[in-house]
């Protein structure tokens, strides 16, 4: 084991604290710089009424190995509740059950052999492993190919708009695959259903449990600290130069944060690598939570395939969360939007976008009243994931730069998957235990033999 060295994280978000945790791990000297109040990134959690929740939806998969891992150290993992969710489709101005085979045969919008293109499509995406063929094919194609012109009018054209907008022209078959192969892996054998589940408290709990995990053994976590740049400090490691004017010198540096501003953040960088972090294409969402009296919907997630309404999906939260014991009595809805991260959209006022989801609501569902609307708010972020683009992982920025000692390792290196927690604190420790650590170590062998070729002259 090398000598402890100090080493800055910037992001607080689930990438952030999962390096953490390996640098730990590895017996080093860990600060954690947030530009955010508190630590989480897009897991963070807010009050909503009296519920305390997350701001954006999240839930874990039966599947999800590497986070219930994580969980588990946490002392957490015992106490996951598992839910069996059903999905749903508003089609044709009408909702539609898509939770079982017998479902999927009776969908109305599809004919025979138009569910026979569909649920094949499926089927065989779950079953590919040479991902990388489908990076050089636009979804579009690959569906139209497999699924039919039929279904990818009437289905998968509709969900690429609400789910990317007009990006999903540039946007590979990768994605599509990816989206399939981890929702596959939900369902249990035998009845293929779909089993989610969630701790109580949500992340609020979780990342209480981990940040403190993290204090206990020596990291320091500072919130409310953005990075403003990091360069070489004359006298070794780099200089770190935070929002509020300070500046602190560490040995090494990780940034976790999105790809454009990483490019803003370092000016040391490569040109050519300043211009893959600049290229990359990201997904923002506006996503509204709504506290309710009742529920809204008995589906999960209800997709939406009738182009006049604004929202990607509607996000029934207590289909999964117990309303009782978690929220209160009351009942929560997520409404998100995701937009191409140049999009006016994501600039909308929340008074605009209140308006625009709650009249959508009425049309959509008889029974829905805005007097049933107890608390709404909204939450908005111009990087969530980034986009898959046709050869997406050709293109990538180098997670061990040209700087010495500083690392660029964020959600925009996942290839293999979407975006999703799993995903990322498998990536984390992945890349970390590939790329950043060995680096590092050799910069320590070869920093400790400079020094005992010069004691020895």
């Amino acid at each position: 084991m090398p000598e402890s060295s100090r080493w800055l994280v910037i992001g607080g978000g689930v990438m952030g604290l999962q390096v953490a945790t390996d640098l730990i791990d590895r017996g080093q000297q860990v600060t954690i710089a947030e530009a955010a109040p508190t630590m989480g990134g897009l897991t963070s959690a807010w009050q909503l009424g009296d519920v305390t929740w997350d701001r954006f939806y999240h839930v874990t998969l039966t599947s999800d190995t590497v986070l219930r891992d994580l969980l588990r150290r946490l002392d957490l993992e015992s106490q996951m509740q598992w839910v069996e969710t059903k999905t749903g489709f508003y089609s044709g101005g009408r909702l539609h059950s898509m939770s079982n085979t017998a479902e999927f045969l009776k969908f109305p919008p599809l004919n025979w052999i138009e569910k026979l293109r569909l649920g094949g499509t499926i089927f065989y995406a779950s079953k590919i492993r040479n991902w990388r063929r489908l990076e050089k094919l636009t979804v579009e194609q690959w569906l139209r190919r497999w699924s039919g012109n039929g279904v990818f009018e009437k289905i998968w054209h509709p969900l690429l708009q609400a789910k990317l907008g007009e990006a999903y022209k540039q946007t590979s078959a990768a994605f599509i695959w990816a989206h399939t192969a981890r929702m596959y892996k939900a369902r249990r054998s035998g009845m293929k259903t779909e089993m989610f589940g969630y701790v109580p408290g949500g992340y609020a709990n979780i990342l209480t449990r981990w940040v403190d995990w993290l204090r206990q053994h020596g990291a320091t976590t500072m919130a409310s600290s953005p990075v403003h740049k990091v360069v070489t400090h004359t006298e070794g490691g780099l200089r770190v130069e935070f929002g509020d004017g300070r500046s602190e010198v560490y040995d090494n540096v990780i940034s976790t944060i999105a790809s454009p501003q990483i490019a803003q953040q370092v000016p040391e960088l490569d040109e050519s690598e300043k211009q893959r972090h600049r290229g990359i294409r990201y997904l923002g969402v506006v996503c509204a939570s709504m506290l309710m009296q009742r529920p809204i919907s008995p589906y999960y997630v209800t997709n939406i395939t009738d182009t006049w309404v604004p929202l990607t999906a509607v996000i029934e939260m207590s289909t999964i969360v117990d309303s009782q014991s978690q929220l209160g009595g009351k009942h929560l809805v997520y409404l998100p939007k995701y937009l191409p991260d140049d999009h006016d959209g994501l600039n909308e006022s929340d008074e605009d976008y209140r308006e625009k989801c709650l009249s959508t609501l009425e049309k959509m569902y008889d029974h829905f009243s805005r007097d049933q609307v107890l608390d709404f708010k909204i939450a908005r972020t111009k990087y969530v994931a980034a986009l898959s683009t046709v050869d997406y992982s050709t293109r990538l920025p180098r997670i061990v730069t040209n700087v010495p000692g500083f690392y660029a390792l964020n959600s925009a290196h996942i290839v293999k998957g979407n975006l999703n927690v799993n995903e990322t604190i498998s990536l984390g420790t992945e890349k970390f235990t590939q790329e950043v650590w060995p680096d590092y170590l050799s910069r320590m062998e070869a920093s400790a033999g400079q020094t005992l070729h010069q004691y020895l002259k």
